[in-house]
């Protein structure tokens, strides 16, 4: 059967469509350049915000674009922003904050960037949103400090989880360090969706490791490859509605005390660096794993070393080495770990599009309390 068209669900469509739509996003974002080019102009730093798996994506991006800009880049959660306000932020001004955004009406995203409107004037706002009529977009589509760039509808998933708009709106926020070079852009773009599309063609060979059906996950990722780690052990949490718990780490933090969660059973999902210094930690940290017979691990990876996994191990190779390098690699990291939580979900006999049956979690965040300045005893 093909696997595009196994389920018939939101979520399936909206996994398998992504490497057609990354051109599409690079063209909309470069078609702002602009404008782009004027929010980033004389700032101090540039901040990266979302909440959940907006948050990390920016995370899977703030390294490579703080390497590109010359300038410091961070990410800070939209929660930190609604509870400490501009002391989050780094206190050089102007700023740029970039609020990533699936729906843009969680109440994080837009009740953090209406309180910096509020008390931050040297505080400029660039949104990137999936969509057009998101609390967000309308609220920041006329404000003088802003932009907003709304990307393709069809990134706008109806699903509960975030795949279509995560990919994209980590490589919408990739643009902003190659504003200079469109070509250059545009050729990575290009890059990425021929890489994408070999991993779906081979998605076979998740769908096996979901059929493992181990009760827990843990997700390693270095540098920027951390934030895609983060963001897979998200989709297998949420897919599998909790059944499946993960955690995700860097391989040198997993020696500090995160190990011993693992024990033959559990699935180890290694995104290998192209770095080839980061690469000889990283099978240091699997051979240990080896020795210890600790998981049982599929190696994420291009050219991935013979040898390196154990008996009972999976090797899935994303590409030709040198294709694409470790500072756009998160997005297919990505890919493949949506595609592990998909086939994990139907393994469970879960419905992809809603998996927490009882409601527990929900496409956009639901409404809370939002608390203005409130004083000490106020509780």
């Amino acid at each position: 059967m093909n696997l595009a068209t196994r389920s018939g669900s939101d979520t399936q469509r909206e996994i398998w469509q992504q490497p057609s739509i990354w051109r599409n996003t690079a063209e909309r974002v470069m078609a702002s350049s602009g404008r782009l080019k004027e929010l980033l102009d004389g700032c101090g730093a540039v901040v990266l915000t979302g909440s959940g798996s907006s948050q990390f994506a920016g995370e899977c991006v703030d390294a490579a674009l703080e390497e590109q800009l010359g300038h410091p880049v961070r990410t800070v959660g939209g929660g930190a922003l609604l509870t400490h306000g501009a002391l989050a932020l780094p206190p050089l001004r102007p700023l740029l904050l970039v609020s990533l955004a699936r729906s843009g009406d969680s109440p994080e995203s837009a009740g953090a960037v209406e309180l910096l409107l509020r008390e931050e004037q040297h505080v400029r706002h660039l949104i990137l949103t999936c969509n057009r009529e998101g609390r967000l977009a309308r609220l920041l589509r006329q404000e003088p400090r802003a932009g907003v760039v709304v990307l393709d509808k069809r990134t706008n998933d109806r699903s509960l989880v975030m795949t279509s708009s995560f990919t994209n709106l980590v490589l919408a926020a990739r643009a902003l360090g190659w504003l200079a070079d469109p070509a250059g852009f545009h050729a990575m773009a290009a890059a990425l969706s021929r890489a994408g599309s070999s991993i779906l063609e081979n998605a076979e060979q998740l769908k096996l490791v979901a059929a493992w059906r181990s009760r827990r996950a843990v997700f390693l990722g270095s540098h920027c490859r951390f934030g895609a780690a983060r963001e897979a052990a998200l989709k297998t949490l949420e897919m599998t509605n909790g059944r499946v718990m993960t955690a995700a780490d860097t391989f040198l933090g997993l020696r500090h005390g995160p190990m011993c969660a693992i024990d033959e059973r559990t699935l180890v999902v290694c995104f290998l660096s192209n770095d080839a210094t980061a690469r000889a930690y990283e099978c240091d940290l699997i051979q240990e794993l080896n020795r210890k017979h600790l998981g049982r691990k599929l190696l994420v990876g291009t050219r991935v070393p013979a040898g390196l996994a154990a008996e009972g191990d999976a090797v899935f190779e994303t590409g030709e080495a040198g294709a694409v390098n470790d500072n756009d690699a998160p997005v297919l990291d990505a890919l493949v770990g949506q595609l592990l939580g998909y086939f994990r979900c139907l393994e469970e006999g879960l419905w992809p599009d809603a998996p927490s049956k009882d409601g527990v979690i929900n496409r956009v965040v639901e409404n809370f309390r939002l608390h203005t300045k409130v004083e000490d005893g106020e509780w």
